[in-house]
């Protein structure tokens, strides 16, 4: 089943790269290189024009503040859970401060926390950690009390319950929330790089691409950008089958 489905990645990688080659004959433009030229552009990008670095700074701050949004965010979206009075307490403002869209916060981290990587990381943080909190709060929630009473009859302390119970309960609605946040935050990171910094892949795609009218170099920033998507994704999708084997059994 992975061999077919690694051959159906690749059937579409390579229908992908055609179509791309394809838009880029018809445009007969230097706005639209094919993907031959940005492949090459990319490697030579990593080895001596400075991509490397942009790509290694881009994917710490994307991956710092998914780790800090699952550390903060998933404890207490667990205590939300398992906890009636907290639940109802705090429901309304999670309810109106979830749906805010974060990113108008920017010039307000900007003024506090500066240019460096802490208002990028910041901002990212947020809205991660309210997709993650809620996610796991209603996961938690939904165990059926049954099942938590059965397993608290054979004398499981407070501790043991949320190790084989709670946190087994959460575990993929967590992992499912970060994976489909990847792209939100891959987005988010390239519009916080795009002004205010000097480096990150936003920086390399606009500032050492496109405004300089390189066009091959902002692809392959784009392209650099996509990868790193990609591997978080499947990064996140290899640690569900890791972690959550009895999904694979069930499947």
């Amino acid at each position: 089943m992975r061999c077919a489905r690694g051959w159906g990645l690749a059937a579409t990688l390579a229908a992908l790269f055609v179509a791309w080659q394809a838009a880029a004959w018809a445009a007969g433009s230097e706005v639209l290189p094919g993907p031959a030229k940005v492949t090459v552009a990319f490697f030579h990008g990593l080895a001596v024009g400075g991509l490397a670095r942009d790509l290694g700074v881009s994917a710490y701050r994307v991956m710092v503040s998914m780790v800090l949004s699952v550390a903060a965010a998933a404890p207490l979206g667990l205590m939300l859970g398992l906890s009636r009075p907290l639940y109802s307490l705090t429901a309304p403002l999670v309810y109106l401060t979830f749906p805010i869209p974060k990113i108008v916060l920017l010039p307000v981290l900007l003024m506090f926390l500066g240019i460096g990587d802490s208002s990028k990381i910041v901002l990212i943080f947020l809205i991660l950690f309210f997709q993650v909190l809620v996610v796991v709060r209603d996961a938690a929630a939904s165990v059926r009390p049954e099942l938590a009473l059965s397993v608290r009859s054979l004398g499981a302390n407070t501790w043991q319950m949320l190790r084989y119970v709670f946190l087994p309960a959460s575990l993929p609605a967590l992992l499912t929330a970060l994976r489909i946040s990847v792209g939100t935050a891959i987005a988010v990171l390239f519009f916080v790089e795009s002004f205010g910094t000097t480096s990150g892949l936003g920086y390399y795609i606009l500032v050492k691409g496109w405004g300089r009218l390189a066009y091959v170099d902002m692809y392959a920033g784009v392209l650099a950008m996509a990868l790193l998507g990609l591997a978080l994704y499947f990064s996140l999708e290899l640690l569900e089958r890791r972690t959550c084997a009895w999904l694979q059994a069930g499947r």
